[in-house]
């Protein structure tokens, strides 16, 4: 319902208890924004939501109870859910100040990681709701999840972040309201685990990072109360990679830590390898080249092992070429050229998608600026513009331009003609 839609409602709920309450669309509106509503107004709110909803709604359901709880106490499951889908429809209607939320840290940042880590456990996920959910419902969240990766790879996080929230907010919701049983329940949050994964990657390539760091919170959650452990490991490695974006390489490390410590035998060898190359970036870029190089000899150890027909499916970007790509940026920021240019032609030669192959060569114009080969990093970006068209991506603008102001400090008639390309594709995306 509307806001103004809202404020009659709660009017009208009012008028049959014997009062007389005049709210708009602007009382409902400071709501939204942390105002907590005098007298019984809280309890009339859930009276409106919960007919609409048919079913009886807490003052924690909507999120104004005011009783003297433990704020490191988990979250139930059933408020959990009512939060994430009521998110996933906002995020569905674009609400601005959903995707300028900022992203969070401290302990608001850990304790998500903490919870998935430690008891206790989800009991029962049954549900009993209005909709049957089978088996067949859980294999179209897969087909789904499956979907948004491919448009994420070929077309960028901006497109298809808009897609699947629609599907989250639209098709999810109605399955995780549903009628199950505690099995298919377990699979169901591990498919929309899935789901949720790939919106948080979307809104993270498309710069919404507040956004993405709330999705990758909720993937989490359904990974715990699916039970699967290795489906934890990969979005916590989505979280270390966001980490280390923003500039956080000792939480990326300690949330690869956390990981591997606790997912244990049930991570996969690519993803242990991704874990430890993420870590060896941010040993690293804080200095400690001794722990870098040790992560580093720990992920080519995992790499080695790699059996793709084994792999869970959303480990499938780990291709090959991708570990030696990540290993030469930690080599990078240690100085340490010379082997990383072997690793980066080993990374080229492998065969990979196109989102795969523009990181590979911007790494490698990276790369051959830092050994002043300018006039080869010219020619490196502009193979990389041509496997990026049709991407539209925060991320990629990024690197587009930390590319040209590197290429700026050199003149000559290649990087000319190199930084003329980049300009005219970032006055396309931008």
């Amino acid at each position: 319902m509307s806001r103004q839609g809202l404020a009659v409602r709660v009017n009208q709920a009012a008028s049959r208890h014997g009062r007389v309450f005049r709210y708009d669309h602007t009382a409902v509106a400071r709501w939204l924004r942390g105002q907590r509503p005098r007298g019984p107004v809280p309890d009339l709110i859930c009276e409106v939501l919960g007919a609409q909803l048919g079913r009886p709604l807490t003052l924690a359901d909507i999120g104004l109870d005011t009783s003297e709880t433990d704020p490191s106490a988990p979250v139930p499951l059933p408020t959990f859910v009512n939060r994430a889908t009521s998110m996933w429809r906002a995020d569905h209607m674009r609400r601005p100040e959903l995707l300028s939320s900022p992203i969070v840290t401290g302990m608001d940042a850990v304790r998500p990681v903490w919870e998935w880590e430690n008891p206790p456990g989800d009991v029962d996920l049954s549900g009993h709701g209005e909709r049957h959910v089978g088996v067949n419902d859980v294999r179209t969240l897969h087909d789904a999840r499956q979907h948004y990766e491919h448009m994420y790879r070929s077309a960028g996080g901006l497109a298809t972040h808009v897609r699947v929230a629609g599907f989250l907010s639209q098709q999810t919701t109605p399955m995780l309201y549903g009628t199950f049983t505690d099995a298919v329940g377990r699979e169901l949050h591990r498919a929309v685990g899935g789901l949720t994964a790939i919106a948080g990657i979307s809104a993270y390539d498309a710069e919404f990072h507040g956004v993405a760091q709330r999705y990758f919170h909720q993937a989490l959650r359904l990974a715990k109360s699916s039970g699967d452990r290795a489906f934890g490991g990969y979005v916590l490695a989505l979280l270390v990679n966001q980490s280390l974006a923003l500039g956080d390489p000792r939480q990326a490390i300690a949330f690869s830590q956390a990981a591997l410590r606790t997912a244990g035998a049930a991570v996969s060898p690519a993803l242990n390898a991704d874990l430890h190359v993420m870590q060896a970036k941010g040993f690293a870029i804080i200095g400690d080249a001794a722990a870098a190089r040790l992560a580093m000899h720990e992920a080519e150890r995992a790499a080695a092992r790699i059996d793709i027909g084994s792999e869970p499916a959303e480990t499938s970007y780990v291709q090959p070429g991708l570990i030696e790509a990540q290993m030469t940026e930690a080599l990078i920021s240690l100085g340490d050229l010379r082997p990383a240019a072997d690793l980066v032609a080993a990374s080229l030669d492998a065969p990979t998608h196109a989102r795969g192959r523009v990181n590979r060569l911007a790494t490698a114009a990276t790369l051959a600026l830092r050994a002043g080969e300018a006039d080869r990093a010219a020619g490196l970006v502009l193979d990389m513009l041509d496997h990026a068209q049709g991407m539209e991506s925060g991320r990629l603008v990024q690197r587009f331009r930390k590319l040209r102001h590197a290429l700026a400090t050199h003149q000559s008639a290649a990087t000319r003609d190199a930084i003329e390309r980049l300009d005219r594709t970032l006055d396309l995306l931008t």
